[in-house]
């Protein structure tokens, strides 16, 4: 029976790279499988997938009726996954999340790390069947753990996803450095996206304090650039807030070459956000020096002010 393996909706380059990956792995093992997508990739990630030469894949939103077993990668919670998550039977979770709003029917092949990338998982996977990474699936799991980890500087970085991603450079015969910087600024050519686009691409939901709290963020090397545009983002926030039910909206837009996060929050109660971050919002804005990292950074701080 032919599987689908997938990561998150909105998916970022870890979620299609691990998919990817992990797809080829459990067919080197005899399994069918194909990587699929549960949204369309976003501009570092096709920056990634061209450089290796590698397809975009298909776009799903519903695994039934004619894929009734599934694998998870890069995401557990139900919001994240595909519509029909909870009528199918997952047969592997690969992690690197906190678990949240997941249980299934029956036993299943998880491996969990707090490491800062899927992709870091996944080459430990390769190590322990003993399977050789080609050089293009090595390069979109490289291109995974640079994004992840805003090449190393993220605080949810690890000191095996700096290994991997060694180990994963050369055998994708790239420099690490340089091939990660100009993917991570592909990333940031944002002038031709759309408000509702920007707001959408890397965006997340969580239920915090009977709250739902949409967190989405947007790399940059321009954070005036951004804002420039912020009466527009504003009101396809609370568009989208209205539309979707969704009580607050942080937007953080984060400067990758400065570690800076500026915050734009739209929704209520904001008094919550400033207890977590003990700042006071500027016309719903605060600045946050040094935040880089939604996971570890803001999601955590949130849960607890809440």
């Amino acid at each position: 029976m032919k599987k689908i393996v997938f990561g998150h909706r909105n998916p970022d380059t870890d979620a299609i790279a691990a998919a990817k990956a992990y797809s080829y792995l459990k067919n080197q093992l005899g399994e069918e499988t194909e990587a699929v997508a549960l949204g369309t990739p976003n501009e570092e990630t096709k920056y990634a997938l061209n450089y290796f030469n590698e397809p975009v894949p298909r776009v799903v939103t519903k695994a039934l009726p004619e894929y009734p077993e599934v694998i998870l990668v890069d995401h557990n919670e139900a919001q994240q996954s595909i519509e029909d998550i909870r009528e199918v039977t997952v047969t592997d979770l690969i992690d690197h999340h906190r678990i949240a709003n997941f249980e299934t029917a029956f036993p299943l092949y998880a491996h969990l790390e707090p490491v800062g990338c899927t992709c870091t998982i996944i080459f430990r996977e390769f190590e322990r069947h003993a399977v050789e990474i080609p050089a293009h699936i090595a390069g979109l799991m490289l291109s995974a753990i640079i994004s992840d980890t805003l090449l190393f500087k993220s605080p949810t970085t690890t000191e095996m996803d700096q290994l991997v991603a060694e180990k994963l450079a050369e055998i994708a015969g790239v420099d690490c450095q340089v091939y990660g910087l100009e993917m991570l600024k592909a990333g940031t050519n944002l002038a031709t996206k759309t408000a509702e686009e920007l707001i959408t691409a890397d965006a997340k939901s969580f239920e915090m304090g009977g709250k739902t709290v949409r967190v989405d963020q947007v790399n940059t090397v321009d954070l005036d650039e951004v804002f420039a545009r912020e009466a527009e983002l504003r009101q396809a926030i609370e568009a989208q807030n209205a539309a979707e039910g969704y009580d607050l909206f942080l937007l953080m837009v984060t400067d990758i070459l400065n570690s800076h996060t500026r915050l734009l929050v739209v929704g209520e109660p904001q008094d919550v956000v400033e207890k977590a971050f003990a700042t006071k919002l500027v016309d719903n804005k605060a600045e946050l020096p040094g935040v880089v990292s939604r996971k570890k950074q803001i999601v955590p701080q949130m849960q607890q002010a809440f």
